[in-house]
């Protein structure tokens, strides 16, 4: 088992750390404080190929793989989860189209979202359905060649920014999971409006509102994959989600043990540096060996989509953990920070705001606990 990555990635892994470096990082805190995103960085990540690192290139793509997708929103997550968020939900709504598209659809839509000409965002949570997915309320009803799609979507991502949505509704409300349907939705299409901006706790720097959907009347090709197939299409698009946002939680957590650790290295007390002092290199070691293994989960994760195996279960696995470390590094950094880490004049309160949000998107750590421990239970039963 070979477990160094090729050449192609680590000089892609070091592209992406450069420019997070110098165009991303450098603007996180403006970002922030804004509470918006920063169209000159799309622009900017655009430019440099990042939206269709996954993809095949007959849709625009480098066809780099999954793995490669994994690093990218890991090394954009040590300057900015926003960021690495904002591109991940854009994949999010991406992959879908790739994976379930009719060809007319893939040629329509694909290679303006694998270029990141347009941003996308998907749309599976309602104020009353988070992590159960299958309560969604939000209906779409036939009528000749259109369907009218009606309700409110909330917490989405990119929402407002993005020109183009899926949006999972509820096409038969007696079939529960089985009646969900997936629709592509294009931003001023008669009937869909966007909601209140939510004023988030963290990863500020990307947009997330309501969608609101009153009469929204679509073409009957806009059906992605068939009626019925939603939930499906749902759980399989999350499992890459889950597994970005572990990679996420690996950058975030890479950051601040390095920012805890340069700290650590010139802070005096006691009569010589804090990293002299085994309390505090017990929690950088901590944090060393977290992140190593949710680096490994997460990167199992990825390379197992990329043999076209199944990994829902690894993925749940990656993010539980690296959202977990992630948290633990931000709450120890601010720590060997002391008094300066309660501060906004350095950097890991931000991460420890940013983080949180790895605990509950794209399914709550309690829920992919009962994932995990339902699937594995099954295996020795």
């Amino acid at each position: 088992m070979d477990f160094r990555l090729s050449e192609d990635l680590e000089l892609w892994r070091k592209t992406v750390r450069e420019f997070t470096e110098n165009e991303v990082a450098p603007h996180d805190e403006a970002m922030d404080r804004a509470n918006d995103l920063s169209w000159d960085i799309i622009a900017k990540m655009r430019d440099a190929g990042m939206f269709g690192i996954p993809y095949p290139e007959e849709y625009g793509g480098s066809n780099m793989g999954s793995l490669a997708g994994a690093i990218t929103t890991e090394e954009l997550a040590r300057g900015s989860a926003s960021i690495a968020l904002t591109l991940d939900a854009h994949w999010l709504a991406t992959d879908p189209i790739y994976l379930f598209g009719t060809e007319e659809q893939k040629k329509k839509y694909l290679p303006d979202l694998v270029a990141g000409k347009k941003l996308a965002a998907f749309a599976l949570t309602e104020p009353g359905a988070g992590s159960d997915a299958a309560g969604i309320v939000s209906t779409a009803v036939r009528d000749g060649d259109d369907w009218v799609l009606n309700g409110t979507k909330a917490w989405i991502t990119n929402g407002g920014a993005a020109e183009v949505y899926l949006i999972a509704v509820k096409t038969d409300k007696t079939k529960g999971a089985r009646g969900i349907s997936t629709f592509i939705v294009e931003k001023g299409t008669p009937g869909f409006s966007i909601g209140k901006k939510e004023d988030k706790m963290g990863c500020r720097g990307s947009v997330t509102t309501e969608l609101i959907m009153d009469n929204c009347r679509i073409p009957a090709a806009n059906l992605l994959g068939k009626e019925g197939e939603g939930f499906k299409i749902a759980m399989m698009t999350l499992d890459f989600g889950r597994a970005c946002v572990g990679s996420m939680g690996v950058g975030t957590a890479q950051s601040v043990m390095e920012k805890a650790a340069r700290y650590a290295n010139q802070r005096q007390a006691f009569g010589g540096p804090i990293a002299k002092l085994q309390a505090i290199q017990f929690k950088i070691a901590d944090m060393a060996m977290g992140i190593q293994a949710a680096r490994f989960l997460v990167y199992h994760a990825v390379w197992k989509r990329d043999q076209g195996l199944r990994f829902s279960q690894e993925a749940a696995m990656a993010k539980v953990f690296a959202a977990e470390v992630a948290m633990n590094a931000c709450r120890e950094a601010i720590q060997i920070f002391g008094g300066n880490g309660y501060s906004r004049d350095y950097p890991v309160e931000r991460c420890l705001r940013d983080s949180k949000l790895l605990e509950i998107g794209e399914g709550a750590s309690e829920v992919l606990r009962m994932v995990i421990g339902m699937s594995t239970l099954k295996e020795f039963a």
